[in-house]
């Protein structure tokens, strides 16, 4: 076989999988171990994948943040069965303050029938909540990102530093079981870590695509957490990982 689809194989088995090991790349290419390791090995020079002793997953490092027009029509589904399942932790009086992103505009939605005190940084929550008259909206403040459409700064953060919120739901673009969740800008990640810091429920909702993609600044460790909400596309093995971690892992349509 020649190199390039040889290459081309392993990208697309990449793809699908979030670690692989050489034996299962030998089995999908059909070609001998050695091989596999010297394509490897040129990939990882090229800082396409990063090997690690556990395997090799695609270099899925984010540089800069989607805009929310960009993430819009992704993984809809999964964003749907997520909100669905996050917005069973919520009760009645609660005060709850939503991150900004894609699955937590889908998460306002499974929420209008509540009474609540909803605190938070992503202006399309805001304003879509703000029809309802039994919740009571408040926006952080600050000065407006423009991918994302949502507040970041010092004024915002000392807003969500002097509250004592029931359940936070924290977004990302990036999450895995060692770098935990990460944000593209100290910004964003400061006004994440702020979101969850004071809440008495801190939940992750993030879609298993995102998994094992990261970028340069540190929000919080997922073992921080005391939620992770996802869909059922993880691998079995992230999930029997995920599980052993001190928080409650929820995959709707799974016991876990």
């Amino acid at each position: 076989m020649k190199g390039y689809n040889r290459l081309e194989q392993i990208m697309d088995y990449l793809k699908g999988h979030n670690l692989v090991t050489v034996d299962q790349l030998v089995a999908v290419t059909n070609a001998s171990p050695a091989t596999i390791r010297r394509d490897l090995i040129k990939l990882d020079q090229e800082g396409v994948v990063s090997r690690s002793h556990g395997g090799v997953t695609l270099n899925r490092f984010i540089p800069s943040q989607p805009t929310t027009m960009e993430k819009m029509q992704r993984n809809l589904s999964e964003k749907h069965a997520i909100a669905c399942a996050a917005a069973a932790l919520v009760k009645a009086g609660d005060a709850v303050v939503l991150d900004a992103g894609t699955t937590t505009i889908e998460l306002a939605r499974q929420l209008t029938h509540l009474p609540l005190r909803v605190i938070t940084s992503d202006l399309h929550v805001a304003l879509f909540l703000s029809e309802f008259k039994q919740i009571e909206v408040t926006i952080i403040g600050g000065h407006i990102d423009e991918s994302s459409q949502s507040c970041i700064g010092e004024h915002g953060r000392k807003l969500l530093q002097n509250i004592w919120p029931d359940i936070a739901f924290l977004s990302c673009n990036g999450w895995d079981i060692e770098k935990g969740v990460t944000a593209p800008t100290e910004e964003k990640a400061g006004v994440k870590r702020d979101i969850v810091a004071n809440a008495r429920r801190r939940v992750l909702i993030a879609d298993s695509s995102k998994y094992g993609a990261w970028s340069l600044f540190n929000v919080i460790p997922l073992s921080s957490l005391t939620d992770i909400v996802t869909d059922d596309r993880l691998d079995e093995d992230i999930r029997d990982k995920l599980g052993q971690l001190p928080c409650q892992l929820t995959i709707p349509g799974n016991q876990t």
